[in-house]
């Protein structure tokens, strides 16, 4: 029997990333798959967490740095490119260790999901005529609307290209992400769970960290390269650092309050997902008390067993 590859999962700030690097020191037979929606852009380094150059070297990691920040990318591409990297690890008799807080993304990899069609041309004129998009959504598609949060501009805008392009509510494709059944490959979900105000500390320590590693000099640089694509540049950190800069260039506003903004942001996305992954019930949960790393004895015993 083929073993089951690894998933850790759980919000940004919970130390996956460090848990899964000491787990694949401990088996040996593993390569990380990054599950983040916005580490596959070259660039995009500091403000993602990205791995540095040493852990990279230290174990195999993949889905990062595929794209140029100019580049769409979409939940589509990056399940073919994460099952790709999946069974390539498969075929050379490793286990893939999936890694991320993106839930979408772990679901469109792990669950066999079907993505309707895309069209830009599409997308661009939904976003044209404004208005309530949400509301817009509400009447045609009440699934969809109830499980996409109406300040998510991006996901509402495809659920109403769906529509056009489909004339199907956008909920009916799939199996939906709600549903947790049968994974396409075999594979073990793992979440990590910290206390809120520990979580909250963290992320605060993280954004200060990210300020001192030099995010402000690294979106200065890709702003200068060229615009970010739509979708990267609502990436957490990068959309706050951009919107100072555009009000520094007119004379006010402080790197301070962008950086507030960002850790408030990240707070919210945190607790969304805490919400999408505690829905699923294929998912085995440890928690810490402070320190995510004194979960890891537990973690390699499940799954070793």
């Amino acid at each position: 029997m083929t073993r089951p590859h690894l998933a850790i999962v759980g919000p940004t700030a919970s130390g996956k990333s460090a848990l899964a690097l000491e787990v694949a020191r401990a088996f040996g037979d593993v390569e990380l798959v990054s599950v983040d929606s916005m580490q596959v852009y070259r660039g995009l380094d500091v403000g993602t967490a990205k791995p540095s150059p040493a852990e990279r070297a230290a174990v195999p990691h993949h889905l990062i740095d595929m794209a140029e920040p100019t580049d769409e990318w979409s939940v589509v591409r990056f399940q073919e490119e994460a099952r790709a990297a999946v069974a390539d690890i498969e075929a050379r008799g490793k286990r893939a260790l999936l890694v991320g807080g993106t839930g979408l993304y772990v679901q469109a990899v792990v669950d066999p999901f079907t993505f309707p069609p895309e069209d830009r041309a599409v997308r661009d004129a939904i976003l044209a005529r404004g208005g309530d998009l949400h509301a817009d959504l509400l009447r045609l598609d009440p699934e969809a609307a109830a499980i996409i949060e109406p300040g998510n501009v991006r996901r509402t805008v495809r659920a109403l290209e769906v529509i056009e392009l489909t004339g199907k509510p956008f909920s009916s494709f799939g199996p939906g992400i709600q549903t947790y059944g049968e994974t396409v490959f075999p594979i073990r979900l793992a979440g990590v769970w910290l206390p809120r105000d520990v979580l909250a500390a963290r992320i605060a320590a993280r954004v200060l960290e990210m300020r001192d590693a030099g995010l402000l000099d690294e979106v200065r640089t890709l702003r200068e390269r060229g615009a970010l694509s739509r979708t990267a540049a609502q990436a957490i950190g990068y959309r706050e650092v951009l919107d100072h800069l555009d009000r520094f260039d007119r004379g006010h506003d402080s790197f301070d309050a962008a950086l507030d903004a960002v850790a408030a942001r990240t707070r919210q996305f945190a607790r969304r997902q805490r919400m999408w992954f505690r829905r699923d019930p294929r998912i085995t949960w440890f928690g810490a008390a402070e320190n995510p790393c004194t979960v890891l004895p537990a973690l390699l015993a499940s799954w070793s067993a």
